[in-house]
Formats: structure tokens, C-alpha cells, sequence
């Protein structure tokens, strides 16, 4: 380890804030990256151990022909990244996007390691991607391209070796068509190499809420450490997808008043607030939430900095940087996405005081779910959606309140304490299993 880099990131950071450019300050891996640097500094973790943790163990580049619809021939670039398998088997979703990055994909690996640690599930942390633009691609394109991404993958997933699930732009089907070929090279049906599959294919029920619904009993927790109630609670969702719409939908259904709504093409703002049953039935019926008669037009840029009590950016990476991050009118702000505040804005939440729900917290409900699933299909026994939503709520608090714990025991803010808490646990492991040779 250079000398360098065992400096403080805090230190680092304070003599560079000024001079990071927006393109710097965004790179998910190195927003990742300081953060690790930080928390493993104020562990003192082992120089030997912050080498094996810091970058991933495996990273694979494939190139996918596919035929598409119109006879021609196209080649799609994939990665699968898998950080960590020191607690168990990789674990992490398959994102389909025009702008995905070998570091973007390295940083949600490395993220989801920290998450499966902070939640305590036997899980290390992968991620996949292939650069591709969903939107304009058909149904039978989007299952060729999967299908061949799967079978250049086929020696590197499994139940015991890497578990792949959703993320942006894939869903269930995307999940049965891994499944379905993974299967058909082992010769048997293997329903426990994916999670988030369809119920009647071994899926677990209440793994389609299961993200929002983490975000939604965060939420609670905190208001119950911060004595607020839901009632006089006011919240702003920015992004209205899986996570979004469930985080809303739950939080709206215990009380909580939901007055703004943030898409990537525009939002909704009723300061009274907004029906989260209706806005779903009028999303249902036109595949947009504009026009809706129970709210008014907003920018979906200035819907973020709006006053409101608890924050849940739900869609994508780096929506809070240096250049709104002062503007945030936020008590809470929960990240129900991955990645959407850079370490800078991270310096100036923090003195504003905003109570911050990390992502590796906020969002586990998901991960967690997606475990109850893996387990559910190799023993071969499923549970009730009822028996899914209490084992995720009690993790759920459980998890809170370590990460509390660790902040007030190291005195950092809740960002640093998850990431010292889920590095504590996979260094340990993995001091534990010792360094094969």
C-alpha cells in the first residue's frame, strides 16, 4: 500500500474538493473507492487486507453477436465484475443501459459486497452490465443478446458461485431467460443461479416490493430515532420505478404524506399531497405520470431541492453533487438508488446536519429478499409473502440499529459506520480463511 493512500480520504478530500471537476467527482469507482479508503482508515485495517478488499477479485469483458431483427448482425459488450466471494457467493443485479461503464459496474460490485456485509447475509457483492439500448431493441433482440451474454458467462455463475438478479432495465423475464439457459447447459432446471425470477419459476413472493419496502421500515426507524411521526411527515421520491413506486406506495399506505414525484422526463408537486393509489391507476392506464389531475408540473431538477422532511432519490447515480448539495432542504434523505450522492456532497450534507440513510442500508431490502429466494429454491420450500415481509423487516431494524451503533461508537456519520461495519465483517471472514497459496 503506498504511503499516499493510507493518508485520511477525509484529509484527502477537504485539499482536493475544490480542484475535482463534476466528471471526477461522479466516477462511481472512486466515489467507492474514498469511501472504503475512509472507513478502512478508521478501522486500521490491515494493509495486507485493505489490498484484497479494495478491488475486485474478478472482472470479464465479453463481446455478444446478436441477430437482429432486421438480418443484420450486432456486437453488445457485456462485464460481470465480482468483487468479493470471501462470505459466499457473488451477489448482484444485471443492468441493460446505453451508458454503462467497466467502473460503474466495478463500484455496484464493490457496493454490493459492503450491502450483503451490512445486512449480515452470506453473500459477497457482483454486478453485470452490457451497453445497449434497451428502448430500442424488441422483445426477441433483448432475449438473444441475454441468452448469448448468459452462455459467455456460463462458467462463472452458479448457486455456489455467482448469483445474478435484476437491476436497471432488466426484470423478471430477463431473469427466466438466464435461468432457463443456464439450465439448459447443465442439463437440469436450476432455479437458484437468479433471483427475481416469476413466482411460478421459483421466485419469492414480496421480492418485487422487497427494495421499497427496506426503504419504507428505514424510514420509520429513523423518524422513531429522531422522534418524528409518520402523519406530519413529508417526502419527495425522485425516480418512480420498482424502487420508487413501492417506496411511495408504502410510505403513502402508513401515512406518510407524499407530496412530490420526480421522473427522468418531469415530476409531480402537491403540497397537500399525492394519492399514491391513484397516480398508480393513472400510470397503469396512460404509461406516463404527466398530466395527472392530482398534482401539479414540476422541474424535475428543482424537485430535489424542495423542503420536505424525509428525501428518497430512487432512480440513479450522482442526482446530489457539489452543485445542489446546498440547496438539499431535507431532514433525511434516503437513497433507495445506488450511488446518487458523490463523496463532495457527502462533506456538505453532513454540515447541514441531514440525517443520511446509506445506500448500502437503504436499499438491502432487495438483496435481502433476493437471499430468502436463493434459499427458498435449494431447500425446495417457499413461504408466504407475510412470512418474507417479517424476516426482511426484523433484518431490516437489526441492520439500522448496527449502523447506528457504529456511528455513535466511532463518531463518523452513518455513510462511514455502515461501510466500517460491513468491512469489519468481510475482513474478519476473510483474515479468518487466510490467504490461499
Amino acid at each position: 500500500m503506498a504511503e499516499e493512500s493510507l493518508v485520511p480520504v477525509t484529509e484527502r478530500k477537504r485539499n482536493t474538493m475544490q480542484t475535482l471537476t463534476l466528471e471526477q467527482e461522479t466516477n462511481p469507482w472512486e466515489a467507492q473507492a474514498a469511501r472504503f479508503d475512509e472507513a478502512a482508515t478508521r478501522l486500521k485495517l490491515d494493509a495486507g487486507i485493505w489490498k484484497v478488499l479494495r478491488y475486485p477479485s474478478r472482472e470479464i469483458i465479453v463481446h455478444i453477436p446478436v441477430s437482429m431483427d432486421d438480418g443484420s448482425i450486432e456486437v453488445f459488450t457485456g462485464y460481470r465484475v465480482q468483487h468479493s466471494v470471501a462470505r459466499g457467493p457473488a451477489k448482484g443485479g444485471i443492468r441493460y443501459a446505453p451508458d454503462v461503464s467497466l467502473d460503474e459496474v466495478r463500484a455496484l460490485a464493490s457496493w454490493m459486497t459492503w450491502k450483503c456485509a451490512v445486512v449480515n447475509i452470506p453473500f459477497g457483492g457482483a454486478k453485470g452490465g452490457v451497453i445497449c439500448d434497451p428502448k430500442k431493441m424488441s422483445q426477441g433482440e433483448l432475449e438473444r443478446m441475454t441468452r448469448r451474454y448468459t452462455a459467455s458467462l456460463i462458467e462463472f455463475i452458479g448457486p455456489e458461485k455467482d448469483v445474478p438478479a435484476p437491476d436497471m432495465n432488466t426484470n423478471e423475464q430477463t431473469m427466466a431467460w438466464i435461468m432457463d439457459t443456464y439450465s439448459m447447459h447443465m442439463g437440469q432446471t436450476v432455479t437458484s443461479v437468479v433471483t427475481g425470477k416469476p413466482v411460478n419459476i421459483g421466485g419469492s413472493r414480496g421480492r418485487r416490493e422487497a427494495t421499497g419496502r427496506g426503504v419504507s421500515i428505514v424510514c420509520d426507524q429513523a423518524l422513531k430515532y429522531l422522534n418524528m411521526t409518520p402523519e406530519s411527515t413529508t417526502v419527495i421520491v425522485q425516480g418512480f420505478g420498482n424502487v420508487g413506486s413501492n417506496s411511495a406506495k408504502l410510505l403513502w399506505d402508513k401515512g406518510y404524506k407524499v407530496i412530490g414525484i420526480g421522473e427522468y422526463d418531469g415530476a409531480l408537486f402537491n403540497p397537500n399531497g399525492i394519492d399514491i393509489s391513484e397516480l398508480l391507476e393513472y400510470r397503469a392506464r396512460h404509461g406516463v405520470i404527466h398530466g395527472f389531475p392530482g398534482a401539479d408540473a414540476a422541474d424535475k431538477d428543482d424537485l430535489l431541492t424542495r423542503k420536505c422532511d424525509v428525501l428518497i432519490p430512487a432512480a440513479t447515480e450522482n442526482v446530489i453533487t457539489s452543485k445542489n448539495a446546498d440547496r438539499i432542504k431535507a431532514r433525511i434523505l434516503c437513497e433507495g438508488a445506488n450511488g446518487p450522492t458523490t463523496t463532495v456532497a457527502d462533506e456538505i450534507l453532513a454540515d447541514k446536519g441531514v440525517f443520511v440513510i446509506p445506500d448500502i442500508l437503504a436499499n438491502a431490502g432487495g438483496v435481502t429478499t433476493s437471499y430468502f429466494e436463493w434459499v427458498q429454491d435449494r431447500m425446495g420450500y417457499f413461504w408466504t409473502e407475510d412470512e418474507v415481509n417479517q424476516r426482511l423487516e426484523r433484518i431490516m431494524i437489526d441492520s439500522f440499529d448496527d449502523v447506528l451503533q457504529y456511528a455513535v461508537k466511532h463518531e463518523v456519520n452513518n455513510r462511514i459506520a455502515a461501510y466500517m461495519l460491513a468491512i469489519d465483517r468481510v475482513a474478519y471472514t476473510t483474515k479468518q480463511r487466510g490467504i490461499y497459496a
